[in-house]
């Protein structure tokens, strides 16, 4: 588990804010709530780059913390940070989703999660994607309730669980400047 306790250059949960808004969350002797609270806050807290079409672009956890503002990817960087800021193992996971189902040929891009390990239930899922009209994303262990269901031919989840952030995701977070320029370069995987 030590390695989904680390500290990465994207996922740099040493930072002082992290650290003060990690401890913000913490309850002591009970990892669950603590999960569940860096959780709710990310997804209610952080908004979503694309939905509120805000700039910067953030990729580093401090980044989305100090903006408050994130794409999927690194809001989940940012929850990830938090996690393990309290000592809980966490680790960073991808759905490929239709991106546009009305383009022919139809797109796909990567969506990011979070798999966070619970002493009562092993690694369980969690998306701090942030909820809105028909995105429901909740902390419910043990039943998953992600943003989005894999149900179309060519979605899927990714049954990896990652230490670090896919170079493809850091790549189009940082290689772009604005929210729109992302949107239209989102990453994928075959």
């Amino acid at each position: 588990m030590k390695e989904f306790l680390a500290q990465t250059s994207v996922i740099n949960f040493h930072h002082p804010t992290i650290q003060a808004k990690a401890a913000e969350l913490r309850v002591a002797n009970d990892n669950q709530q603590t999960a569940k609270n860096c959780f709710e806050f990310v997804r209610d807290a952080i908004k979503h780059s694309w939905d509120y079409r805000l700039n910067p672009v953030t990729c580093i956890a401090s980044d989305v913390l100090e903006h408050g503002t994130g794409y999927c990817y690194a809001k989940s960087h940012l929850l990830v940070a938090l996690l393990r800021a309290n000592g809980i193992p966490a680790a960073l996971c991808y759905q490929r989703l239709i991106l546009d189902e009305t383009q022919q040929p139809v797109s796909f891009c990567l969506h990011g999660l979070v798999a966070v390990w619970l002493d009562d239930y092993g690694w369980y899922r969690i998306d701090p994607r942030g909820n809105k009209s028909g995105v429901d994303a909740q902390f419910c262990p043990p039943v998953e309730q992600l943003a989005f269901p894999t149900i179309v031919g060519g979605e899927y989840d990714l049954p990896e669980r990652h230490t670090e952030p896919l170079p493809q995701i850091v790549a189009v977070l940082t290689g772009y400047q604005t929210v729109e320029e992302v949107y239209h370069n989102l990453p994928d995987v075959e």
